[in-house]
């Protein structure tokens, strides 16, 4: 039995997608820890007040708004009113943001809570049925027009600098094909050809987050899949990697805010 602060809480998994994670949960009062994942957090409110600290500034999220917290923002998230909180959320990585960017600087909201209608339009289109797998077509489609309604609404940002994109994703790809294996920013150097703090500073610009952290979360990325297919913590440790379950545990909650126990459902369930 997964423990919760509240026997009223539960979080609902969509059905999986390997370009995004989408989900529905209902806190009454405490949501999650201070945490940061290398992903876009975006989403809405359903009821509610989702009240969270982000960039070191009290914020609520009512119904109607759309968050957008950028890669590697640490925030939190609890109850703002006695009724708790009920929201919609997608996850998706800086990656998929590129494949549409082409090598640009990733959009930034300022406050992380947008009340655009247009950006709204679209968040919708992708968490409106979120008990049905998405299509193909029709997810690349909706992850186009995320990332180009962001940018409009964000406005495009200048790269800082001289940054080197293709540096960025040649180490992006070197860590994909070594997630088990240990990797240094000295190795990374080498196989981009580029120093290893210019690198550092690029991977930041495109990827929003360090090198270091997004090995971490391909790592995460494994073990949460690991689980939903039944496998034991300690399995789903081993094989993503990590030293052991308590090492993978502590980069879990560091990431998520919550127990990797709280945040994977059983398989069989629905709603936990």
């Amino acid at each position: 039995m997964i423990e919760f602060p509240s026997p009223k809480d539960w979080v609902r998994h969509s059905p999986h997608s390997s370009k995004l994670e989408r989900l529905e949960a209902f806190f009454c009062a405490h949501g999650f820890d201070p945490h940061r994942h290398d992903t876009y957090a975006i989403g809405r409110t359903l009821s509610g007040v989702q009240s969270f600290r982000y960039r070191g500034e009290n914020r609520n999220s009512l119904p109607g708004e759309t968050l957008v917290l950028h890669p590697d923002e640490e925030h939190d998230g609890h109850a703002g009113s006695d009724s708790g909180f009920r929201y919609q959320m997608l996850y998706i990585t800086p990656e998929l943001a590129q494949q549409v960017l082409h090598g640009k600087p990733l959009p930034f909201l300022k406050g992380g809570i947008s009340n655009d209608p247009r950006f709204a339009a679209v968040t919708d289109n992708i968490l409106a049925a979120l008990d049905d797998p998405l299509d193909p077509l029709e997810e690349d489609d909706a992850i186009f027009q995320l990332f180009t309604t962001l940018q409009a609404v964000c406005g495009e940002r200048a790269a800082k600098g001289t940054n080197c994109f293709s540096a960025a994703d040649r180490a992006r790809e070197y860590m994909n094909d070594n997630i088990q294996q240990p990797v240094s920013l000295d190795d990374l150097a080498e196989c981009t050809g580029r120093d290893k703090w210019s690198l550092s500073k690029d991977y930041r610009v495109y990827f929003g987050t360090s090198p270091h952290r997004y090995l971490t979360m391909r790592r995460l990325d494994r073990v949460k899949s690991a689980i939903f297919a039944g496998k034991s913590l300690v399995e789903a440790s081993v094989e993503a990697g990590f030293f052991d379950q308590s090492h993978m545990t502590k980069h879990f909650k560091k990431a998520f805010g919550v127990s990797p126990a709280r945040w994977c459902r059983p398989k069989d369930r629905d709603l936990i």
